[in-house]
């Protein structure tokens, strides 16, 4: 109706130069996340509502991680220079992609997670450049992360210094015990 056409005010048209900038942007930002990944893994997160993606992001973050979800043509794009570019097939769909430096940390929060929902699917992954199948992703998830071995190799290394403190503190100990019982004696 006409009385209804004057109350709508008409679209201003977007400018193609913007979009065109901000699809950049984002290339650059993934392009970034590549390069600097130590792993990527790769996920479909269809049906997720968005507290589920919220708490996922929350645990990734807890553990060095992070979540994101992507555009699969600009991912492909941003990825094609990269040791990473293999996984451009996966890129399929409502895909997200979970990365960290530590080659553990992101693996063990996705696989948790999806432990717990359904929803989230784990397609594959990449580390360092290798192409990961989904149960080689499991299975890197299993590993303790490298805070875990830096503790133990701190602990091993601790062990034998406390042992032989221990040792070199004995003899020095009876032989205290000696000289006394000698002095109580004489």
């Amino acid at each position: 109706c006409a009385p209804c056409r004057s109350l709508v005010r008409p679209l201003e048209p977007v400018e193609p130069t913007v979009l065109r900038a901000k699809k950049v942007e984002i290339v650059d930002n993934l392009r970034g996340v590549f390069a600097d990944a130590g792993v990527v893994v790769v996920t479909h997160f269809q049906g997720m509502s968005v507290a589920e993606v919220t708490s996922l992001r929350r645990n990734m973050r807890d553990v060095g991680a992070r979540f994101r979800v992507t555009k699969n043509r600009l991912a492909k794009i941003a990825m094609a220079d990269t040791s990473y570019a293999g996984l451009a097939e996966l890129f399929t769909g409502p895909t997200a992609i979970a990365y960290s430096a530590d080659p553990v940390a992101a693996p063990k929060a996705v696989v948790d997670f999806a432990k717990k929902n359904e929803k989230l699917t784990i397609i594959g992954g990449g580390l360092e450049g290798n192409l990961l199948t989904p149960d080689e992703v499991k299975a890197l998830a299993e590993l303790p992360s490298l805070d875990e071995l830096r503790a133990k190799l701190v602990g091993l290394l601790n062990t034998p210094a406390s042992r032989l403190v221990s040792l070199l503190q004995a003899p020095g100990g009876q032989i205290a015990r000696v000289l006394a019982a000698h002095a109580e004696q004489g």
